[in-house]
C-alpha cells in the first residue's frame, strides 16, 4: 500500500526513503467494505483519506431526502468531508464505499505535524489543495454554463473508467440529472 502513496507524493516532490518512511509512519490503514461508511453525517471527521484501492462517493442528502454526490474517489485520489475535517465539526456529508475499500488514514494533528517537519509535505499539500480548487471551480461553471450533455461529455472525456465502475443512477446524481436524463444523454 506504501507504493501508492510514495508514487502520488512523488508526482509533485521527490522523497528519500527516511522522509517517506517518517510520512507513512503517521497514517494508518484501513479496509472497508462495499457499503460501509468511512464519514457519516453527525459524526466527527478525525481523518483524510488517501485511496490505495476501491472507489467511494461523498454525498449529501437534503430534507427532502435527494441524494447530491459531490465527489467520487478511485485509486490516488483523497476524500474526506473537509469542512468538518479542518474546522474539527461534525460532518454534514457521508462518504461510503461503492466498493471494497482500502483507505490510508492521516489525521489532522499528523498532517499539521509532517507538514511542519517537511517542508516537501507542506508543499505537497498546498499543491493538491490548489488543484483542488481549480476542479472545484471547474465543477461550479460547469453547472452554470453547460447543458446536461455537456457536463456528461465533459464526464466522460475527463474520467472514462468511472463510467465501467458506478451505477448510472450516481453519475445522474453527480451530474445533477434524472436517471431518464442520463439515459436520453447516453443513447
Amino acid at each position: 500500500m506504501s507504493i501508492e502513496l510514495r508514487k502520488h507524493i512523488e508526482k509533485i516532490t521527490p522523497l528519500s526513503d527516511k522522509e517517506f518512511d517518517y510520512i507513512l509512519s503517521h497514517f494508518t490503514t484501513r479496509k472497508l467494505k462495499k457499503h460501509q461508511f468511512l464519514v457519516q453525517e453527525g459524526n466527527s471527521v478525525p481523518n483524510d483519506f488517501f485511496v490505495v484501492k476501491g472507489l467511494l462517493k461523498a454525498s449529501f442528502t437534503n430534507t427532502e431526502g435527494k441524494e447530491h454526490i459531490l465527489q467520487f474517489a478511485m485509486e490516488d485520489w483523497w476524500i474526506c468531508d473537509y469542512q468538518a475535517y479542518f474546522n474539527q465539526t461534525n460532518a454534514t456529508l457521508n462518504v461510503d464505499c461503492l466498493e471494497d475499500v482500502e483507505v490510508l488514514s492521516l489525521s489532522l494533528s499528523n498532517r499539521e505535524k509532517i507538514c511542519a517537519d517537511l517542508h516537501k509535505i507542506e508543499h505537497f499539500f498546498r499543491r493538491k489543495s490548489n488543484m483542488g480548487y481549480v476542479a472545484l471551480q471547474q465543477r461550479i461553471l460547469s453547472f452554470m454554463n453547460s447543458d446536461a450533455k455537456g457536463r456528461y461529455e465533459q464526464l466522460l472525456k475527463q474520467y472514462p473508467s468511472l463510467f465501467q465502475r458506478v451505477p448510472k443512477t450516481l453519475i445522474a446524481s453527480y451530474l445533477g440529472v434524472s436517471r431518464e436524463t442520463l439515459s436520453r444523454l447516453t443513447t
